[in-house]
């Protein structure tokens, strides 16, 4: 296997040629990659087999859990939050969803994938639970997020706004955040989790857990679009109204076998990692 060679800000400046090129978020393309789509339309079926190829993403759920936590903890706006509307972008089978719309702080989630087979999964799978469906409390819809109404008014807009394993799947990463923006109140925070762009990552994420281990099906990432954790922070920086007075918070976190997932303070710099940014109150 011949080993890629790591440009040194390839993809902050495909995120700036993005940020200038999009100047109105309305206008953007489709995010949606049929390749992607076809790729997690096999993997449909075992989506909430605990032990099947969505394994790893079952066992990270708590941590998202908790780096939201530990955002909404972070000054000024540490009081406890109640009542949050959540928006899931690229949810999936319904993991982060279904266990944010349990939350006894939550009031309501809504769950946006454009696999209509991913979504259809999570709609069976919900209704397993009386308490999701309780009317309101969670609500899949087969769409991407350039095809979502933009809301209007603050009361339309989210708590928390979560992309876990998105972005590394889209083509142009700036146009599809730009996307998600708008969906976000004042004072909300729009959370996510990806992969850093390294030598690490690549022997991890590609050679071994691919290759070698099968701890994921072969083709679920492309290492090309991986994005390190100070090309998003650039991103949101050149955006007015993100991240002021300690609005932004990275944490990595790896998976050691046998183990788990487990938070590590530098790990956003190597490998896998969180990133949450608030929207100026």
């Amino acid at each position: 296997m011949i080993a890629p060679r790591i440009p040194a800000s390839g993809n902050l400046k495909r995120l700036v040629r993005g940020l200038h090129a999009l100047r109105n978020y309305a206008t953007a393309s489709s995010s949606v990659n049929p390749t992607e789509v076809s790729h997690f339309n096999a993997l449909a079926s075992t989506w909430w087999d605990p032990h099947g190829s969505s394994r790893l993403l079952h066992l990270m759920n708590p941590l998202r859990h908790d780096f939201i936590s530990s955002c909404h903890a972070l000054k000024p706006n540490s009081t406890p939050q109640n009542d949050l509307r959540y928006l899931d972008i690229g949810c999936g089978g319904g993991i982060f969803a279904e266990s944010a719309a349990r939350l006894p702080n939550t009031a309501n989630v809504t769950a946006i994938d454009p696999s209509l087979d991913v979504i259809n999964v999570a709609r069976q799978h919900a209704r397993k639970d009386p308490i999701l469906q309780e009317t309101g409390r969670l609500e899949y819809l087969n769409t991407a997020i350039e095809d979502l109404n933009v809301p209007q008014l603050p009361n339309e807009q989210y708590d928390v706004v979560s992309l876990f394993e998105v972005i590394e799947h889209i083509s142009k990463p700036a146009s599809f955040l730009r996307s998600c923006l708008p969906f976000v109140k004042p004072g909300g925070w729009l959370v996510l989790s990806t992969i850093a762009k390294t030598w690490t990552s690549w022997l991890t994420t590609k050679v071994v857990a691919e290759d070698l281990v099968g701890l994921v099906p072969r083709g679920t990432h492309d290492w090309s679009k991986y994005i390190n954790e100070h090309e998003i922070r650039a991103f949101f920086q050149a955006q007015q109204g993100w991240g002021a007075n300690g609005g932004m918070k990275a944490l990595g976190c790896v998976y050691v076998p046998g183990i788990g997932w487990r938070m590590v303070t530098g790990g956003e710099r190597w490998g896998n990692y969180f990133f949450g940014v608030r929207r100026d109150p």
